[in-house]
């Protein structure tokens, strides 16, 4: 133990939005029970890239007595993580389940058509790939390869009335909540994802609520560290089922 700078977090303000998990790069960070906590003090060395990501002022840096931060725990743990996710799709498409097993239901743009064949179409689904959850998806699923990927807050689909002919539309989905998933796997994954398939764009619909904001925070992250040129735009919308 040592007296050291080290991150401090103030439950009452912290909104478990995952700012901050996702900005720390040594993954010291988790939302647990809705707040951000340090998982483990070594993790965390003190220079406070997670601050300036919290919309509510919830981190600051103090200097207290501390365990030193240990880049080769850091490294292991890191490791870990990348290993768990990888471990995890592999488990989910080995387990027989018909939600782990991609499946393309339908490809290409959309063609002409008739009145009656558009009049048909608003009433059809836009679902062309499946699964949609991002721990079921593999990233080896060739209905990503290159796609236009979308990637929506979980609660998106329910609150906006025309969801499928707006955003889903020739786009194979992502989804998932930046607030109760664990925002590291999530991350994770999404990087995996871009790895290998190196999408064309990636559209990101996520709700108005702040928490909200860590879906576009970890698209954007992932193709960072996958090393893709992607294009990344996002709509916001409200709870009263409007675009913002």
């Amino acid at each position: 133990m040592a007296m050291r700078k080290i991150i401090e977090i103030d439950e009452d303000r912290c909104n478990g939005c995952g700012q901050c998990v996702i900005a720390c790069a040594e993954g010291a960070l988790e939302i647990i029970d809705g707040k951000a906590k340090v998982v483990n003090e070594v993790f965390c060395d003190g220079l406070g890239a997670c601050i300036g990501e919290c919309p509510e002022d919830a981190l600051k840096i103090i200097e207290r007595e501390a365990p030193e931060f240990d880049e080769e725990a850091v490294k292991k743990h890191l490791d870990r993580k990348g290993a768990e996710s990888g471990a995890e799709a592999h488990a989910n498409a080995a387990c027989g389940c018909p939600s782990a097993v991609p499946v393309l239901l339908r490809s290409g743009p959309p063609t002409a058509s008739t009145a009656s064949d558009e009049a048909a179409r608003d009433e059809a689904s836009e679902l062309v790939s499946w699964p949609v959850q991002w721990r079921l998806i593999s990233p080896q699923a060739p209905f990503l390869k290159g796609a236009d990927i979308l990637l929506a807050a979980d609660c998106a689909p329910f609150a906006y009335p025309d969801f499928h002919r707006s955003f889903m539309r020739g786009k194979p989905v992502v989804i998932g909540c930046p607030k109760l998933e664990e925002q590291m796997a999530f991350l994770d994954k999404l990087e995996i994802i871009f790895r290998e398939a190196r999408p064309r764009s990636v559209s990101v619909v996520m709700m108005e609520v702040p928490c909200c904001g860590g879906l576009l925070a970890l698209a954007k992250e992932a193709a960072k560290r996958a090393g893709v040129p992607t294009d990344i735009d996002s709509v916001v919308i409200g709870i009263d089922g409007r675009v913002k």
